[in-house]
């Protein structure tokens, strides 16, 4: 059953006029609500001891609204899992959405990549979905750490991307040193490979410093008190080894590092960290486009979160044959969009033609000098992916209370990047206009755009 609600883009991608933004298909969604009336619900989900509650309304129980109702409550519920993270969800005011949800969120299930992820590899239990009692949902218990900041020292920061590692070395906040290493770790499959070859940069990049008093490092995936939880950097390590060896991989470096201070967090909450500490601001979204698409968050108090940020899996195209993502097996998510996979699914469409076996940073990096030559072909890619960034900023200002959009990564480097940001304010203008006052959208200079995560990583132990 398809949905009924429809949207006309006011800005279409020129590469792919088929997009369906979810910012604009939840406002149509809300509008109609207003005008039919709607039903209370609450969503609580819960990690560990910490629970976040989102409230919402749902069009009549019927025939007629029940296509629309499934697509926007289970949009709504990927985004959130993958925004905050859970292993519990309870979804009260609806059981028979409820029952639906707990369908779609199941081992056979449509979403059966997110009930494993959340329940038994990122929380280590199994995931529920239950349907409660108005009364009985929960109340919010939302935890935050101090950010990072600290520079007394000799520190070495390091970046885990899945085409380059990137270290900085850093005493008393001054930057001495950083560098960029090659690496394609993906389908490697001994773990002491990975070990080895981290281990390597640092050892070189210390030689820069009198002394190693501390070490923190940014990379992709879920990190849970330094240890590796679900990391795509080791997708290629057999499951048995991945527990034996990879979870506690950073543990392991520290032991070698003579147990100095030595913390790890998730890339995308360094890149909000960056900014933050780079323009003295707080209630920023750090988004990076690189391999993949990587997110963090700082709070308008200034501290970071718990929350997965992961929006790399978080829904931003409606429409029924969205691109799919290849690790996840769901279609019109961020990794599609906003990501050096982005550039390669776009390139076929604007005609240009890359052997098969060439590596995604290497058609970044030709796509690139394409729009330094001024090739018309390229500059429909970076202008695509704008108008998805635009829509995309909207949908974000839904779930997150910022102010400032830091933009950085590997997308964002040279002529395509000021395209990507000067096309996503032409649609943040004519479509919401409301959010242009109230979201100031930042990239840094080349330089911070990529080695800034390592040396605001290296801010993150306490000396």
């Amino acid at each position: 059953m398809a949905a009924l609600i429809q949207v006309d883009p006011r800005v279409k991608p020129v590469l792919d006029p088929d997009f369906v933004p979810a910012s604009l298909w939840n406002r149509a969604y809300r509008e109609k609500v207003n005008r039919m009336g709607g039903q209370e619900l609450k969503i609580a989900l819960q990690r560990g001891d910490s629970i976040s509650v989102f409230e919402t309304r749902l069009l009549p129980d019927g025939a007629e609204f029940l296509a629309d109702n499934q697509l926007y409550l289970e949009r709504l519920i990927k985004f959130l899992l993958w925004q905050k993270g859970g292993h519990r969800v309870r979804i009260a005011g609806n059981r028979g959405m409820a029952d639906y949800i707990r369908q779609v969120y199941s081992p056979a299930g449509r979403r059966a990549f997110d009930y494993h992820f959340m329940g038994e590899q990122v929380y280590l239990v199994p995931m529920q979905i239950e349907a409660v009692a108005p009364q009985d949902s929960a109340q919010p218990k939302e935890p935050a750490a101090p950010l990072g900041r600290h520079f007394n020292g000799c520190r070495i920061g390091f970046d885990l991307g899945g085409s380059d590692r990137k270290y900085a070395a850093v005493i008393d906040g001054n930057v001495v040193h950083t560098e960029e290493v090659a690496w394609d770790p993906y389908f490697k499959t001994d773990p002491v490979w990975h070990l080895e070859q981290i281990n390597e940069g640092l050892k070189r990049v210390a030689g820069h410093l009198p002394r190693v008093d501390a070490i923190g490092g940014s990379a992709a995936g879920v990190y849970v008190n330094n240890e590796v939880r679900v990391a795509s950097l080791f997708r290629g390590v057999p499951r048995d080894l991945f527990d034996q060896k990879v979870r506690g991989l950073f543990g392991e470096l520290k032991r070698m590092w003579g147990g100095i201070p030595f913390v790890v967090v998730n890339d995308g909450e360094v890149t909000a960290l960056a900014g933050s500490m780079s323009l003295g601001q707080n209630a920023i979204l750090g988004i990076a486009m690189g391999t993949s698409l990587a997110a963090g968050y700082v709070t308008r108090q200034g501290n970071i979160t718990d929350w997965l940020n992961e929006l790399a899996f978080a829904p931003v195209d409606y429409r029924a044959n969205a691109p799919v993502d290849e690790w996840s097996g769901d279609g019109g998510v961020g990794a599609q969009y906003f990501s050096q996979q982005a550039v390669a699914r776009l390139a076929p469409l604007a005609g240009l033609d890359f052997p098969v076996d060439t590596p995604l940073p290497a058609r970044l990096v030709e796509v690139q000098k394409l729009m330094s030559a001024g090739d018309e072909r390229a500059r429909k890619i970076y202008e695509t992916i704008g108008v998805y960034f635009g829509y995309a900023v909207a949908h974000y200002a839904d779930f997150y209370d910022v102010s400032t959009l830091l933009v950085l990564g590997r997308v964002l480097t040279g002529q395509g990047g000021n395209l990507i940001v000067s096309t996503a304010a032409e649609v943040l203008q004519k479509e919401f206009p409301e959010l242009c006052n109230r979201i100031a959208v930042r990239v840094p200079d080349e330089k911070d755009k990529r080695l800034g995560q390592a040396v605001a990583a290296a801010s993150l132990p306490v000396v």
